[in-house]
C-alpha cells in the first residue's frame, strides 16, 4: 500500500465517518440539534472536497496507484451510505431512496469487480451520467444534513428534490451499466 498524500486523504475521509455519525449521538445538552446539523454538514462537505482533491492530487503528482483506485470509491460509498442512514434515522430521507442509492452502489461495485476479473473493466467505466448523479447526491446530502431554513431558503426542500433526482439518475445509470455488461454476461465461456 503506497503511503502518499492522495491515499492519506482517502484514509482521512474514512476516519471522518465515525465523527460524522457520532455527532448525532452527543447529548443535546452538549451539542444542540442545529449545531449537530452544522458540524455534520461541515464534516460531510470536507469529505466530499477531499474526494475531489485526492483524485486531482494523484493525477497532478503522478501518484496514482491500484490501491488508491480501489480505496477511493470504497471511502465514497461508505460516507454516502453513512449519511443516508443518518438521514433516514432523522426522517429527512425516505428509506426507499436510501435503499435505491446504496443498493445501486453495491450492485455496480460488484459488477465492476466482475468485469475487471474478465478483463472488461473499461466497458463499465464511470459515465457522464454517473458523474451527474454523484454531483446531485453530493449537493443534496449536505443540504439535507443542514436542514435548518436560512431565511426563505429551505435546504430541506431543495435537498429533497436533489436526492430524488439523484435516485432517478441512480436507477438510469444502473440500467446503463448493466446494459454495457450484458454482452459479457451472455457470452459463453
Amino acid at each position: 500500500m503506497p503511503w502518499n498524500l492522495p491515499n492519506l486523504l482517502t484514509w482521512l475521509r474514512i476516519l471522518l465517518i465515525p465523527m460524522f455519525v457520532g455527532i448525532f449521538y452527543f447529548e443535546k445538552s452538549w451539542v444542540s440539534a442545529p449545531n449537530q446539523n452544522l458540524v455534520a454538514t461541515v464534516i460531510f462537505t470536507a469529505a466530499a472536497i477531499t474526494d475531489w482533491l485526492d483524485g486531482w492530487l494523484a493525477r497532478k503528482l503522478n501518484q496514482t496507484s491500484a490501491f488508491g483506485a480501489f480505496l477511493d470509491p470504497v471511502a465514497d460509498k461508505l460516507m454516502v451510505a453513512a449519511a443516508l442512514i443518518i438521514l433516514v434515522q432523522l426522517e429527512r430521507v425516505d428509506a426507499i431512496i436510501a435503499l435505491i442509492i446504496i443498493g445501486r452502489e453495491i450492485t455496480i461495485s460488484a459488477l465492476r469487480e466482475w468485469m475487471a476479473q474478465i478483463g472488461q473493466a473499461k466497458s463499465v467505466a464511470v459515465s457522464f451520467l454517473g458523474k451527474i448523479k454523484t454531483v446531485s447526491q453530493m449537493v443534496a446530502i449536505p443540504l439535507l444534513l443542514y436542514h435548518t431554513p436560512i431565511g426563505a431558503f429551505s435546504p430541506q426542500r431543495i435537498g429533497t428534490w436533489l436526492i430524488y433526482i439523484a435516485a432517478l439518475l441512480t436507477l438510469i445509470s444502473m440500467a446503463y451499466y448493466l446494459k454495457m455488461a450484458l454482452p459479457q454476461a451472455l457470452r459463453k465461456n
